[in-house]
């Protein structure tokens, strides 16, 4: 863990930034996940939310089991090699981590994001699945997604505007908020990519590199090479590095 103490974030401060007229929002909790999920107003919301437990309890349960067969899953910081006839959870988790060179339960959260979000996808033109930070979301209109990077006085100030799309992963580590595991102090490495599991992996990885304002070139150059990730935003203090497909907004 990073030697600096991280400050704690409080899940129900920056969800009541989510609004929307159209979506309507409920949350899943099981075990360790806590998902804010959106969706069409018109959908039947009682259904979608015991699929979406039903999914999640499910993947829970797969990753239980192959980390009690297999430890080096649930505790490797680096790649691993994949193993075949396993679930598509686990092996979505061991190539977004060896495109990126991190651990495999660096994806986890934006996977269950992704899994989720897919399934809703059936019921629901519009889902925006958010899971600790890291997003799934699929929207037949533009939306705007506030950045939470602790005390930066970026926070809650700048926004990363998402066209529609089908599908793709909007995904945030940090070396300064929140219980995950960073070995970087940015406030905030904010990934887009074609999957919410590889753009947690790859923020992961971003976030590592970045120990200081200066390293913001090394972690970006590092970032833009991993296919299939479209935007990178760094936070860092009073500082801030774009590349890529990011859209900001102050409004």
């Amino acid at each position: 863990m990073n030697s600096t103490k991280k400050e704690y974030i409080n899940r129900s401060l920056y969800r009541t930034w989510v609004k929307s007229e159209d979506l309507s929002f409920f949350e899943v909790k099981y075990f360790k996940t806590d998902l804010l999920v959106g969706v069409d107003r018109n959908a039947n919301i009682e259904n979608i939310s015991e699929i979406s437990e039903d999914r999640v309890k499910d993947c829970v349960h797969i990753l239980q089991a192959y980390i009690k067969k297999r430890n080096e899953f649930g505790r490797s910081l680096k790649p691993i090699k994949p193993t075949y006839g396993t679930d598509a959870i686990i092996t979505d988790m061991i190539k977004a981590a060896q495109l990126c060179s991190v651990g495999p339960m660096a994806a986890v959260a934006g996977e269950i994001a992704d899994l989720v979000g897919i399934e809703l996808s059936k019921f629901s033109s519009n889902v925006i699945v958010e899971n600790g930070g890291d997003i799934f979301i699929k929207i037949n209109r533009n939306l705007k997604i506030g950045i939470f990077a602790g005390k930066s006085l970026f926070t809650g100030k700048i926004f990363v505007e998402i066209p529609p799309t089908n599908g793709l992963g909007v995904c945030t580590s940090s070396g300064t908020v929140g219980p995950s595991l960073s070995f970087g102090k940015a406030d905030a490495a904010v990934i887009i990519g074609k999957t919410a599991c590889l753009a947690d992996a790859a923020a992961t990885a971003v976030g590592n590199l970045v120990k200081k304002e200066s390293d913001f070139t090394k972690a970006i150059n590092f970032g833009k090479k991993i296919k299939g990730i479209e935007g990178i935003l760094i936070v860092m203090n009073d500082k801030m590095a774009v590349w890529g497909n990011v859209n900001l907004s102050t409004k």
